[in-house]
């Protein structure tokens, strides 16, 4: 080797090089570490109902790092943290912003085992004094009731009935308590399908009903079954008139 020149200039070139590549690298840093470059505006967007501003100053004051050392996966970790908080978008603006973009969450129901559920069929912590609709199902089940209440709430609305609560069993079977008092049985198949038949005759029968049936059965091919009242069904049922017997003559 020592006997090839070529060899030993190439050598010296690449040493040379990559002790100018670690001289710029080490410049490089110290100079982006320079007071020079620090944030000093942080721009919070988005439409924000919940998150409060003492949330976002709290989650400001934990970035750490200037325009070009600031870690963007811990600081959107940090905003990610608060309550509400969907997502988050970062963005740096020349040459000392940082542009932080909110995506709040949107309550759309109560989930039955605590906490709420958003618009994405995605269950998360919150509380609210908002009326929402109750979702019951098993683990994971959140955005198939997420789908079926949405579908539901558009179906019976040209009926004047919404959906309260959603039900779905470990075997996936469908309930919907309706704001009127009725229960539907959907079962585990075809429970669009079902509703779509119940909507389409109920102005014809269960509306022109003089009295509320409380549990519906559209687990049918052809119709569905009604649950009567109690009171209701007292009230139809013939009185039983009692034999008397004739008084006995008093000797």
């Amino acid at each position: 080797m020592w006997n090839k020149p070529y060899l030993m200039l190439w050598l010296a070139n690449l040493l040379y090089a990559l002790a100018v590549i670690l001289a710029l690298y080490t410049a490089f840093n110290a100079v982006i570490r320079l007071p020079w470059f620090e944030l000093r505006e942080v721009v919070v967007r988005g439409e924000l109902e919940h998150v409060t501003r003492g949330q976002l100053q709290r989650a400001v004051k934990q970035l750490r790092g200037n325009f070009f050392t600031l870690d963007m996966n811990q600081a959107r970790s940090g905003f990610e943290k608060l309550p509400w908080v969907r997502s988050v978008n970062l963005r740096r603006q020349w040459p000392d912003r940082l542009e932080v973009v909110l995506e709040e969450q949107v309550a759309l129901a109560r989930w039955d085992s605590g906490g709420l559920v958003n618009t994405y069929g995605e269950v998360f912590p919150g509380e609210t004094d908002l009326s929402l609709p109750l979702f019951t199902g098993p683990a994971g089940s959140a955005p198939d009731l997420t789908r079926q209440y949405l579908l539901f709430s558009r179906e019976l609305a040209p009926i004047k009935l919404h959906p309260v609560e959603v039900q779905m069993s470990q075997r996936h079977a469908g309930q919907v308590w309706l704001d009127n008092g009725l229960l539907l049985v959907l079962g585990r198949e075809h429970s669009e399908a079902r509703l779509k038949k119940f909507i389409a005759v109920y102005n014809r029968t269960i509306a022109q009903l003089k009295w509320q049936p409380s549990y519906a059965d559209l687990r049918y091919d052809n119709g569905f079954a009604l649950r009567v009242p109690e009171g209701v069904r007292q009230q139809n049922e013939p009185v039983k008139k009692e034999k008397r017997r004739p008084a006995r003559e008093e000797l």
